[in-house]
């Protein structure tokens, strides 16, 4: 009898956990589903997702709309096999053994949706390459 493997665990973290990393979770679950468990959090998160990167995200069929920033946690870093920075510097708690990658994008805070699109873009196309990395493939 063959024993499932577990379930990778990824965490998506930025400053404000109101645009990148929330985007990157929902793409993330939107094409692996329940093959990955996702976490998104913030070091300084926000009071609410930002507005533009909602309306992006709905283009795509993915709503965010009722995501809430989370603040980081040790827990949350421990508890992930991958952890993936986008722009939030040394403020990213660091255990030895988990994968750490850092997504260099643009930040979406304050800017309208025209700006926010080819950021998503390039959010669900490392994400997409991240599922081919993790074996879990896309459904």
């Amino acid at each position: 009898m063959t024993t499932a493997a577990p379930r990778p665990s990824v965490l998506f973290v930025c400053v404000h956990n109101a645009g990148r990393s929330q985007m990157a979770a929902a793409f993330l679950t939107h094409l692996a589903g329940d093959r990955v468990e996702v976490r998104s959090a913030g070091s300084a998160p926000a009071g609410s997702v930002n507005p533009a990167a909602v309306e992006a995200m709905r283009e795509q069929g993915v709503d965010i709309s009722a995501e809430i920033p989370k603040v980081l946690t040790s827990e949350a870093v421990q508890a992930s096999d991958v952890v993936i920075t986008m722009g939030c510097g040394d403020t990213c708690p660091v255990f030895p053994g988990k994968r750490y990658l850092d997504w260099q994008l643009d930040d979406p805070a304050g800017r309208g949706v025209d700006a926010v699109r080819p950021i998503r873009d390039e959010i669900e196309q490392r994400v997409r390459r991240l599922i081919s990395e993790l074996g879990v493939g896309a459904e």
